[in-house]
């Protein structure tokens, strides 16, 4: 009888904790009753306090509304407050997107990054998203034309991940602290220009450890997604040389010798000429190889740019660090290579194989 009493009676406790009866922690997440919040967006306020805005998507068919909260001290402070102008319970389960203003990052990120992630209801799969401009004045417009317009961004951010197409930056929350904390690579973030009427991607923006220290645009972004992120090009228009190039892939070699003085990077790229219109017949091999090489020369001075910059900023998006890193030497610290990075000399090589104009 005592062996059935042991236990029946945690069985019991089981069971009334499972049904909620008896637990006063039991959230209410009727359909009816909330309101799901698929993106913040963080700007300067005044006297160093926040300015945060969502859309509000109803589950019901029902006219979005812009909320915006002014001089906040703490970013939990906002779903409290929001949830007392409106008659639905804000919900952070389908929180997808942080939109930061640039204003906002260079003073502070890592605080309202942590923040968020620390919420159990916060996927680490968030989109994070550098915006300059006045991301709010868009919202406003826009949610009137578009009727999910939350949605459509995500949507955008989603496809982009999915493709790895080297157009943009793509950078979900985890990987993003991911490599806060790693010794020899710094995050990086898409940044986005915003007025009334666009929403365009811009660039690449660098971080040094936790701090927002530069940007790269238009031919050192592309170089960018080549050597560091997606090895991957959809599309590559050389301007000066006037030819496009499609379907761009890279592989590339990195090596620093062992007096950390010199970075040599070899970099094989094969691709197809989608359009030319130089002064080179490419239908004759040799014009065909004189132009190869002039894209090999392209590439290689603007690859140089963008390391020179990097060095420039003490940042290491390109993660050159990791090369050094071998079972029978002691890492160095990462002010010890930063040290060396910036003052390493630089050799750039590319190995560049095109196939002709397709007819």
């Amino acid at each position: 009888m005592r062996y059935i009493k042991r236990v029946l009676l945690p069985l019991l406790c089981c069971v009334l904790v499972l049904s909620g009866c008896s637990s006063p922690f039991v959230e209410d997440n009727t359909v009816e009753e909330v309101a799901p919040v698929t993106f913040w967006s963080l700007n300067k306020g005044e006297n160093g306090s926040l300015e945060i805005t969502t859309l509000n998507p109803p589950v019901l068919d029902e006219k979005k509304r812009l909320f915006t909260k002014l001089n906040v001290d703490l970013l939990k402070q906002v779903k409290k407050d929001f949830n007392l102008k409106f008659y639905r319970e804000l919900k952070l389960g389908q929180l997808r997107m942080l939109f930061i203003n640039e204003n906002l990052a260079k003073k502070e990120i890592i605080s309202l990054i942590n923040t968020t992630l620390s919420d159990p209801d916060v996927s680490p799969r968030l989109y994070l998203v550098l915006v300059k401009g006045n991301f709010e004045k868009y919202l406003e417009k826009e949610k009137n034309e578009h009727e999910n317009l939350d949605y459509f961004l995500y949507r955008m951010f989603r496809h982009y991940e999915r493709r790895n197409q080297g157009e943009m930056t793509i950078v979900n929350i985890h990987e993003f602290m991911e490599k806060v904390y790693s010794s020899y690579s710094d995050p990086v973030l898409p940044i986005f220009k915003v007025n009334e009427k666009k929403f365009t991607y811009e660039g690449t923006a660098f971080f040094k450890h936790k701090d927002y220290v530069g940007s790269v645009k238009d031919m050192e972004d592309q170089m960018f997604q080549l050597l560091a992120n997606d090895h991957y090009l959809k599309n590559l228009p050389l301007s000066p040389l006037k030819v496009s190039l499609g379907q761009v892939r890279s592989r590339v070699h990195m090596k620093v010798d062992r007096n950390y003085k010199t970075l040599s990077i070899k970099v094989h790229v094969k691709g197809r000429i989608n359009e030319y219109r130089g002064h080179r017949n490419i239908l004759s091999s040799s014009e065909m190889r004189k132009l190869n090489k002039d894209i090999e020369s392209y590439l290689e001075g603007q690859s140089m740019d963008l390391v020179k910059k990097t060095q420039k900023l003490k940042a290491e998006p390109l993660e050159v660090g990791a090369h050094t890193l071998s079972p029978l030497l002691q890492p160095m610290s990462r002010k010890e290579w930063l040290n060396y990075y910036e003052n390493m000399k630089v050799k750039v090589d590319y190995i560049v194989k095109i196939e002709p104009l397709s007819l």
